[in-house]
């Protein structure tokens, strides 16, 4: 027997940050988006205790050892309802590694959600969603999937009503970056700046409950842009590229670097995606619909 669960990619369409908090973590106003860029988690029974293997684009850069979200997220629910963490868990990769788009943080989630339906252990939703919140600010997202506001560290959630569907194109960079060095050079970058306390932009969450894909398009924004492209400033090429060939907006996607266009529709995100691989200005490029549904069964 075996379970397999598919967990979508996000994007932030604003990230807002505090300042930094005496535990190291800031406070934020995290609206996430969840698009249909997923990996899959199998979890199947183990004679040799917890095991993680991975296969797809990236595959190589992802930890095969007890650090993996996955494995954590194992670890954690077999404690809790005293079971040893018998299983294997195969990660199938389409969400970039070390891109911005919560890869590792849904693995978790969809390996949480696995283990549960392998195991019968029964766990409710609140449960789930402590363990997620347990194993990082993106990962009880990732379960939850369509779009939510994010508070605290993001691992506070408000579902969010979204009236239609978004058309993005996500430009895949040429290497990865730490979201812990994009967050140090934040506060880098800001330190003797009084940093307010960040909000969600109702003029945001208004464009995502009408389904406006042009007001939304006016109200994206990302605090950690400017420390992304400091660490990385090719991506303001990459960003330039997109929005000349006809998208809407483009931001750097969370801590980066995959950087975000969204498209008026589905004819014009396939268009950017060629112009951007064209540009030369990035290793690839996807298109993708937004919302898409959390964790799920298949």
């Amino acid at each position: 027997m075996s379970v397999t669960v598919r967990v979508p990619a996000k994007v932030n369409v604003q990230l807002a940050v505090g300042a930094a908090r005496p535990d190291g973590f800031h406070d934020l106003a995290n609206v996430f988006l969840a698009v249909g860029l997923h990996d899959e988690v199998t979890a199947t029974p183990s004679a040799e205790g917890l095991r993680i293997t991975c296969s797809g684009p990236d595959a190589g850069e992802v930890p095969l050892d007890r650090t993996n979200l996955a494995a954590r997220a194992a670890l954690a629910l077999a404690e809790r309802h005293g079971r040893a963490p018998d299983v294997h868990l195969h990660i199938a990769k389409d969400i970039p590694v070390a891109g911005g788009m919560a890869g590792g943080s849904a693995d978790g989630a969809g390996a949480l959600v696995a283990c549960d339906a392998l195991w019968g252990t029964g766990a409710s939703r609140e449960e789930l969603l402590e363990i997620c919140a347990e194993l990082g600010s993106d990962v009880p997202f990732s379960l939850v999937g369509g779009a939510a506001l994010g508070t605290g560290r993001g691992e506070k959630l408000q579902v969010l009503e979204v009236g239609g569907a978004f058309h993005w194109v996500f430009a895949m960079a040429g290497r990865g970056l730490s979201t812990p060095a994009v967050f140090r050079e934040f506060d880098r970058l800001n330190e003797g700046v009084r940093i307010p306390e960040p909000v969600a932009a109702q003029e945001l969450l208004d464009a995502l409950a009408k389904g406006d894909v042009e007001a939304l398009a006016a109200a994206v924004s990302n605090d950690l842009q400017p420390a992304a492209l400091s660490l990385f400033p090719e991506l303001a090429d990459t960003l330039a590229a997109g929005r000349a060939a006809g998208a809407l907006t483009g931001l750097v996607s969370g801590s980066g670097p995959t950087t975000a266009f969204l498209a008026k529709d589905a004819a014009a995100a396939a268009e950017i995606a060629r112009a951007l691989l064209a540009s030369g200005t990035c290793r690839s490029a996807r298109v993708a619909q937004a919302p898409a549904p959390g964790a799920t069964v298949i």
